[in-house]
């Protein structure tokens, strides 16, 4: 079974029916003995950080995300979820995040023409041999909705990058945890095939 982190955070529905049309059994739950009892776990969402990792702890969920991150439980944080993963974020001074990876949330920089909040497809620079990326080739496009991106603490978990007005580290894996900033289900074929690697795992 794989669950769906409810903690009050949008696009959860989205995921839910990707992984449903991949044969798969989904529970969406806000539950921490469900989620520690799945075979993956997925935290998706939009929003704000700040708000998220307020209603993550206020639900009891932060000892759970990392117990499940601890256990070896395949974990995959989409957009908001990646955010959330990493150790504090521009958008939320002073709020910490959830610190399981090493890295900080900049804001997107503002320039000429570039429209922020970045919303629309990119492709994707594959690097360093990311296990949900098996098959997709290179310069792949996938769906972005996002003003703040990552910046990885180790290079050597970035998986897929992109470039919108900076460089964006558009996706991590370290061990079982995995991340991406795009929005595999929103993503059409190559979103499903992300999705599709990662429930296979």
């Amino acid at each position: 079974m794989i669950a769906i982190i409810d903690y009050d955070a949008g696009n959860i529905k989205s995921v839910e029916k990707a992984l449903l049309l991949l044969g798969q059994d989904v529970k969406i739950t806000g539950d921490g003995n469900e989620i520690l009892k799945a075979d993956k776990v997925v935290l998706p969402g939009v929003g704000a950080f700040g708000d998220a990792m307020r209603n993550i702890k206020d639900r009891g969920l932060e000892r759970v995300i990392r117990e499940v991150a601890e256990k070896g439980t395949p974990f995959l944080g989409i957009c908001l979820g990646l955010q959330l993963l990493f150790e504090c974020s521009a958008e939320a001074p002073g709020v910490k995040g959830l610190g399981i990876l090493k890295g900080e949330i900049l804001k997107i920089p503002e320039q000429k023409g570039l429209k922020i909040p970045h919303m629309g497809w990119n492709s994707l620079h594959l690097e360093n041999s990311g296990r949900l990326f098996q098959g997709i080739k290179e310069g792949s496009y996938v769906y972005f909705v996002h003003s703040y991106y990552l910046k990885a603490a180790d290079e050597k978990i970035v998986k897929a990058s992109t470039e919108y007005g900076t460089h964006i580290h558009a996706s991590v894996e370290q061990g079982n945890v995995f991340a991406c900033q795009f929005h595999p289900e929103k993503s059409s074929d190559v979103g499903l095939a992300i999705l599709r690697n990662f429930v296979e795992l």
